[in-house]
């Protein structure tokens, strides 16, 4: 039952076919919470939709590709939902960033499963 290649080329289609909005630039700190700084650029697709309401959130790396390498799957305990967000072009530097961005409070946790 594994029909991975079909997920990913699902998600490459939503990303190919909408415009990336990068609203907290890397070096930026989230709206709400001040002590939260941005490593790498974040945004979302624009005319998606996620759980929060939102557009689908996605981390645009710096690697030359910009391919999507991978996704995090969070939890949110207080927000009280769970999200993915989709890697673009992220080095292994940045997906290390990525992944402690979403484990190091007590409040949200996530995985990071890699594209194959």
């Amino acid at each position: 039952m594994e029909y991975n290649s079909e997920f990913w080329n699902a998600l490459d289609e939503l990303v190919n076919k909408s415009k990336i909005v990068i609203d907290r630039p890397k070096g930026t700190r989230h709206p709400k919470y001040p002590d939260i700084l941005y490593k790498v650029d974040y945004g979302y697709l624009e005319g998606t939709t996620s759980m929060d309401g939102g557009g689908v959130d996605v981390w645009r790396g710096t690697d030359a590709m910009q391919k999507i390498d991978a996704i995090m799957c969070t939890v949110d305990l207080t927000k009280r939902d769970s999200e993915i967000k989709i890697l673009i072009g992220c080095t292994e530097v940045e997906k290390e960033k990525i992944y402690h961005f979403h484990n190091d409070s007590k409040s949200m946790k996530g995985i990071l499963i890699r594209r194959k």
